[in-house]
């Protein structure tokens, strides 16, 4: 067989700032590869990319699981493209090796995004580990932005820790929820809430509609109880419906007002500059935890002391101390 020969990365570059798709898809796949040139590569990719990127509007959405969050991108997602925008959706499962990836289903289920040609939906295999997921959609969105997508939509399809990441990589944090279904406040962390920038009420239709409006009071209530915002946001909390395409054209409204007023603040650009270096520290206690179980004395060592630790010969922080040393 005729071996392919590796595509160069500057080429890849080339490819992504003509909004070459497949030139993207390749660059992000070296992203997630875990050979030493593959990162290397992806590297190179990302710095000669950096100064094209940081010119969309990051949008984090979650939910739990049932709220629509799918339903919903496609209805954003068509409104934007109405309004002549580029959209990248990316998605962030930390349980995904448990469920088969279930981002491939939400890729069947927004018919009608999936096959623009100004739309690109990518999935994160999570392989049971978060954090290199989190960081190679973080460096994912700044490719994106050099392809020329204008909205990054990063959506969280597991629970659990994912809001934490997608919170700390985007602009705007979207919380959706479910109305009818017992107490509302029932069941989601507080921290998640404080985290929303807005909160919107899903399924707001049909015999649903008395149920949602009664769900938006409860959560302005609550919301009212948590301290504010550094950046001097109110978040808001809507009503509405994919179904019947009511409430995204507001959903949208709120965030280009949110982006208007963070910009005029001055916070919006801080926020990135802190985000971008929060990630460098993530990214070196990764490395750092990598090269630690693959430094071939530890690999020797190891068994041995975990040994004594079980026949109660040393303690776990003696032995923790060793191989750090």
């Amino acid at each position: 067989m005729k071996k392919v020969a590796p595509i160069e990365p500057l080429s890849l570059v080339n490819g992504i700032l003509e909004g070459n798709i497949v030139a993207l898809s390749q660059s992000i796949t070296l992203l997630e590869s875990k050979l030493a040139k593959h990162q290397l590569d992806a590297n190179l990719i990302i710095d000669k990319c950096l100064p094209f990127s940081g010119n969309s509007i990051r949008i984090g959405i979650t939910g739990v699981p049932g709220v629509g969050k799918s339903t919903f991108i496609e209805a954003l997602g068509n409104h934007l493209l109405e309004k002549g925008k580029k959209i990248a959706v990316l998605a962030i499962d930390p349980s995904s090796q448990k469920r088969g990836g279930s981002i491939l289903g939400d890729k069947t289920r927004m018919e009608t995004l999936v096959n623009n040609k100004n739309v690109y939906i990518r999935p994160s295999p999570s392989k049971g580990a978060l954090g290199g997921v989190a960081q190679q959609t973080r460096a994912s969105i700044l490719l994106c932005e050099a392809a020329g997508f204008d909205v990054v939509i990063v959506e969280t399809v597991g629970v659990g820790q994912s809001e934490i990441a997608v919170h700390g990589m985007v602009d705007f944090f979207l919380l959706l929820m479910l109305s009818g279904a017992g107490d509302e406040l029932q069941g989601i962390k507080r921290g998640i809430m404080e985290m929303a920038d807005t909160i919107a009420i899903t399924k707001a239709d049909g015999d649903n509609v008395l149920n949602a409006k009664k769900a938006r009071q409860r959560y302005k209530n609550a919301l009212h109880l948590f301290p504010a915002n550094e950046n001097e946001w109110i978040p808001e909390v809507v009503n509405c419906s994919s179904l019947n395409n009511t409430g995204i054209e507001n959903v949208w409204s709120i965030i280009e007002r949110f982006e208007r007023h963070t910009k005029l603040k001055g916070f919006f650009n801080n926020n990135r500059n802190k985000q971008a270096k929060f990630w460098m520290y993530e990214k070196i206690n990764d490395e750092l935890k990598r090269r630690f179980y693959e430094d071939e004395k530890i690999a020797k060592q190891l068994p041995e002391l975990e040994a004594k630790i079980v026949a109660g010969k040393i303690s776990p922080f003696t032995v923790a101390q060793i191989l750090l040393d």
